[in-house]
């Protein structure tokens, strides 16, 4: 890559950090909602957290010895896919997602600023293979499908979004796709070109008032 060009992708990232630093989930959404829905307001989940960084999601459960989410995030990215943590700079944690299972999930951005430097080593276990895909990607009508699904009465819409690199083909879903659905509302600061239709379940917030965020 032309040093011009080196330039101007890091002036990008360096836009995109300061955007996303200004981001702050409302306090009431830091507890997703349990008391619908089949969660009961007893039920403790457990607490995971994943790096959202050049849009890679390696997360897992939080440990006794991490001393917040964005530790997780960052433990768990060097444990699955050898992200060294001072690699990444991490810019904001948005609005936690509860799985059926009761795990609640928080998501934390950060910013790959020198990418050559990151050299992937996944864990073969827990990681089948590590690929980037345009964020934007998230955003747009192209490539992606859906599939209507239902839990205790509530109809919600499972979305995959299909990635060509090379002569492998990759799909992103789910609850994977919904984080980065929301990381892309932000960045790109406009809703996605179709009907997203979310689990309530998720983390109890309606399309319509999530857009207000």
């Amino acid at each position: 890559m032309a040093p011009e060009n080196r330039g101007e992708k890091s002036q990008k990232l360096k836009s995109l950090s300061r955007r996303l630093s200004l981001y702050q989930p409302p306090p009431h959404l830091n507890n997703p909602a349990r008391r619908q829905h089949g969660i009961p307001k007893s039920a403790k989940p457990k607490r995971a957290a994943v790096l959202i960084c050049e849009v890679a999601l390696p997360g897992g459960k939080r440990e006794e010895g991490d001393a917040d989410d964005t530790a997780t995030a960052l433990r768990e990215a060097k444990e699955e896919i050898g992200l060294d943590p001072s690699l990444v700079d991490v810019v904001t944690v948005i609005e936690p997602y509860m799985t059926r299972f009761h795990v609640t999930v928080v998501p934390v951005i950060g910013v790959l600023f020198d990418k050559k430097a990151f050299n992937p080593t996944p864990d073969a276990n827990e990681v089948e293979s590590v690929f980037d895909v345009p964020l934007e990607m998230f955003l747009k009508n192209e490539n992606r499908r859906e599939v209507e699904d239902v839990w205790m009465e509530d109809k919600f819409l499972y979305h995959f979004f299909d990635y060509q690199s090379g002569e492998k083909g990759f799909t992103t879903w789910a609850i994977t796709a919904a984080i980065l659905i929301r990381a892309a509302t932000i960045v790109y600061q406009r809703p996605p070109a179709f009907l997203e239709r979310r689990p309530t379940f998720w983390n109890g917030i309606p399309d319509k008032d999530l857009s207000k965020l």
